[in-house]
C-alpha cells in the first residue's frame, strides 16, 4: 500500500469555485483511489492510497490475480476516502486503455457511486492522465497561475504497455509521432530483469530491481557519457567480455535503412540480452542493457526535433512507470544537451506519480470538467483506446459516451 502526503498548495486562479472529485484507477494491477479538491487558491489532496496486486509467484502480472485484488480492495479504499474527505462533486474513473475486466471494476463502481450520490461521472483516458501529470504537480506547487507546461509540448510515454512519442497540442489533441512496433520499454526491462538477475534479487517491480543491480551506489556511479553524434549512437560498444548489444534499427533490413525510422523496437534488444546476459550476470551488462534501451528512446526524440516537420517546443514531458528510472532521466538529459537541445526543459513527475495512481486520474478529470466534458452512465471500458484524433477510433473524443456542457463549472 502506498500513501502519499501532499501539501495544500496553489492551483489555477481561473477556476472560481470549490470542486472536489473522487477518482478511481484500476487499469492494470494497481488499485488506487484519490480525492482532489480545487479552489481558486489551492489544490488539496484529501486522500490518496494505492494497493498493488501480489503477482510475485508469476514473475509478471496475472490478470486474474490483479482482478481479484481490485475486487478485494477497491470498496475498502473508497470507504476510507469518503470518510476522510468532503463530499465529492463528481466521480472519475479510468475508462481505458487497459485490461477490460480490471477497468470494469473501477468504472462500474465509480458509476454506481455517482448514481447513488446523484452527482456526475467522468471516464478518463489513462495515457492522457500520464501526459498531464506534470501539470498536476505544477498546479500544486505554483499558486494562482495556470498549470504548466503550457500546450503545445512533446510527451514521451514509457510504461509496461506503451512506448510513444506524442505531439501534445491541447488537452484532447495528442498526435502519435512514434510508437513501439513490438514490445514496450517497460516490458523489455521487466523481462530482461527476469533473465539477468539472480533469484534472490528478483523482486517486483522488476525494472527497479534491474536499476538497483546496475547501479548499487545510485546516481553517483552513473559515469555516463552521451554519444555526441548519431553515428556514435549506432555503434556497438563492446563490454569487457567482448560482446555488445546492437542498438535497435542500427542495421539495414532487406536493403532498407531503418536507423531513422520513427518507431520504437525493443524485441531484438531483449532477445540479445536473454542470449548474452543470462550466461554472465554482472552490473556492467545490466548497465549496457539500460543504456542501449534509453538511448533508443532518446534517439527518436532527437530525430523528431531535427526534422523539418517539427514544430517549436520548449518542453518534453517524460511520464509513465519507466520515467521513475533515474538513469533514464540522466540519459535523456545528457543526450539532448550534447546534441544541441540544452534549451529544452524535461518534465518528469515525482517518482510516486510516475506509476499508475488515482491522483493523475483526478487531475485529468478536473481539466476535462472545466473544458465542459462529462460522461454518460452507459460508458463501457475500452481495452485499446488511442490518444490520436487521426486514429481509427478518433482518439480521446472519438469514442461514444461524451457529453459537452455549455457553461462548465
Amino acid at each position: 500500500m502506498l500513501r502519499v502526503a501532499y501539501r495544500r498548495l496553489g492551483a489555477c486562479a481561473a477556476h472560481r469555485r470549490r470542486l472536489t472529485t473522487l477518482a478511481i484507477e484500476t487499469s492494470c494491477d494497481d488499485t488506487s483511489v484519490g480525492v482532489l479538491e480545487q479552489t481558486p487558491r489551492a489544490l488539496t489532496v484529501h486522500f490518496h492510497e494505492k494497493i498493488t496486486a501480489n503477482n510475485d509467484a508469476y514473475n509478471g502480472i496475472h490478470p486474474l490475480v490483479a482482478l481479484h485484488s481490485h475486487r478485494a480492495h477497491l470498496a475498502l479504499l473508497m470507504q476510507k476516502a469518503l470518510s476522510a474527505s468532503p463530499r465529492p462533486d463528481f466521480i472519475a474513473a479510468t475508462r481505458g486503455p487497459g485490461m477490460r475486466s480490471n477497468l470494469a471494476v473501477g468504472l462500474d463502481t465509480g458509476k454506481g457511486l455517482a448514481l447513488g450520490l446523484g452527482i456526475p461521472f467522468l471516464g478518463v483516458h489513462h495515457m492522457q492522465a500520464h501526459a498531464l501529470t506534470p501539470r498536476l504537480v505544477h498546479a500544486m506547487d505554483a499558486p494562482l497561475i495556470a498549470p504548466e507546461p503550457e500546450f503545445p509540448f512533446l510527451t514521451v510515454l514509457v510504461s509496461g504497455g506503451h512506448t510513444m512519442l506524442i505531439d501534445s497540442r491541447s488537452l484532447t489533441e495528442h498526435s502519435i509521432l512514434a510508437e513501439t512496433g513490438d514490445i514496450a520499454l517497460g516490458d523489455c526491462l521487466d523481462k530482461a530483469a527476469r533473465a539477468i538477475l539472480p533469484a534472490e534479487l528478483l523482486q517486483a517491480p522488476y525494472g527497479r530491481a534491474l536499476e538497483e543491480f546496475a547501479f548499487p551506489n545510485g546516481p553517483e556511479s552513473y559515469n555516463y557519457e552521451a554519444p555526441a553524434r548519431r553515428q556514435e549512437e549506432l555503434e556497438c560498444r563492446p563490454t569487457q567480455w567482448h560482446w555488445a548489444l546492437r542498438p535497435p534499427f542500427a542495421e539495414s533490413k532487406g536493403g532498407i535503412k531503418t536507423s531513422r525510422r520513427m518507431a520504437f523496437s525493443f524485441a531484438g534488444l531483449l532477445t540479445s540480452v536473454q542470449r548474452f546476459l543470462a550466461r554472465k550476470v554482472s552490473p556492467d551488462g545490466t548497465l549496457t542493457t539500460e543504456r542501449v534501451a534509453f538511448e533508443h528512446v532518446a534517439s527518436r526524440l532527437l530525430l523528431h526535433l531535427s526534422s523539418s516537420d517539427a514544430k517549436p517546443v520548449n518542453t518534453v514531458v517524460i511520464s509513465g512507470g519507466v520515467a521513475s528510472n533515474i538513469f533514464m532521466r540522466t540519459v535523456m538529459r545528457k543526450m539532448l544537451d550534447v546534441r544541441g537541445h540544452a534549451h529544452i526543459k524535461l518534465e518528469f513527475p515525482p517518482v510516486p506519480l510516475c506509476t499508475d495512481n488515482a491522483l493523475m486520474i483526478a487531475w485529468t478529470a478536473l481539466e476535462m470538467w472545466h473544458a465542459g466534458y462529462r460522461s454518460g452512465l452507459d460508458v463501457q471500458p475500452i481495452r485499446k483506446w488511442s490518444m490520436d484524433p487521426a486514429s481509427s477510433d478518433g482518439g480521446i473524443l472519438g469514442v461514444e459516451g461524451w457529453h459537452r456542457v455549455e457553461s462548465p463549472g
